[in-house]
């Protein structure tokens, strides 16, 4: 049997695999159940409680108990940290995340894909960034306790590995986004808090928008298609001990970003920056080398492709909405 038939053999077995998928009932984590389903993966389960109330072993221990897991999809990362109650958050994560490492390496999972951010690396860490400068340095202050407890989740995966042989990769994408995003005002994700801003300013009729910081930084946004393939592949074909970053490796200022989804829009006003506001760093963009060489993975989508399509759903979504709204406060008038 060849390398290609052995990988194929591999992905087949795993396919027949009961797959819980926990941490995110977002936007991610969604698509990652869409594409296992596609590839064949029938035995697939989201557990009540699993997306936000594992900080308590008691409820890890119902969920392992009723789902009988055998691959478990961990997303461990920063799944739109609010920006109230933060130490409540960092407590809340950091025992989820510890609590379902433990308990999957001790319960005998078969393997495990824990799934971070890139939040953890360092604010001051040459780009692009590679999976060996992850301990180099503080993460970004604005992103400091979400990176801290990727770290610590990282960390105990090497340690379970290293003590009990514990099959557990770790995966770190690049920003993602597309349809079915969260598109909440308050949301921290950017392409969606530019979709809304101008799609709304366009359809308002206003002159200008104001963005915050000066727009000279520059972000890598990865397709969540894209990101759900490779935490797919990474599953099927990695097994080893290093991080890895899922990403397309190419940047975009966020000046042109704004440009170009104010252009599918259809917004035509101003656009002002306000430089009170923090850039963060100045470059963000992930060295997705790594994924290439072990597991195949490579990007398909281009960014304006993906946008487009983004902000078609945005307005599709929203065109749906109107008349309920409309509809609702009528009723309430009334």
């Amino acid at each position: 049997m060849n390398i290609v038939e052995k990988a194929e053999a591999s992905s087949a077995s795993l396919r027949e695999k009961r797959v819980v998928i926990t941490g995110s009932g977002g936007l991610l984590g969604r698509a990652v159940a869409r594409r296992l389903f596609e590839q064949g993966y029938r035995q697939i389960d989201v557990p009540r409680g699993a997306t936000g109330n594992l900080s308590r072993g008691e409820e890890v221990a119902r969920v392992f108990h009723e789902a009988q897991p055998e691959i478990l999809v961990h997303f461990a990362g920063d799944d739109g940290w609010g920006r109230c109650n933060v130490a409540e958050e960092l407590y809340k994560r950091a025992l989820e995340n510890t609590h379902l490492i433990e308990t999957a390496c001790r319960r005998g999972v078969e393997k495990m894909v824990c799934v971070g951010s890139g939040a953890a690396y360092p604010a001051n860490a040459p780009a692009p960034l590679r999976e060996r400068d992850l301990f180099n340095g503080l993460p970004d202050p604005a992103a400091a306790i979400g990176g801290a407890v990727e770290r610590l989740a990282f960390v105990q995966v090497q340690a379970c590995r290293e003590q009990y042989g514990f099959q557990c990769i770790f995966l770190i994408p690049a920003n993602c986004y597309g349809p079915r995003d969260n598109f909440d005002p308050e949301t921290r994700a950017l392409v969606p808090q530019l979709i809304r801003k101008f799609v709304e300013a366009a359809e308002t009729g206003a002159r200008e928008v104001t963005l915050a910081g000066t727009g000279s930084a520059t972000r890598e946004f990865l397709h969540v298609e894209d990101c759900a393939e490779g935490i797919r592949l990474a599953l099927e074909r990695y097994s080893g001990a290093e991080a890895v970053n899922i990403g397309s490796g190419s940047e975009v200022g966020i000046h042109e970003l704004a440009r170009r989804i104010a252009r599918l829009a259809g917004y035509s006003g101003q656009i002002l920056w306000d430089a009170t506001q923090p850039d963060g760093p100045a470059r963000r963009v992930l060295d997705p080398s790594r994924a290439a060489r072990e597991f195949g993975f490579r990007a398909r989508k281009t960014l304006q492709d993906g946008l487009y399509e983004t902000v078609e759903w945005y307005r599709s979504m929203h065109a749906r909405s109107e008349p309920e709204l409309r509809k609702k406060a009528f009723a309430t008038r009334a």
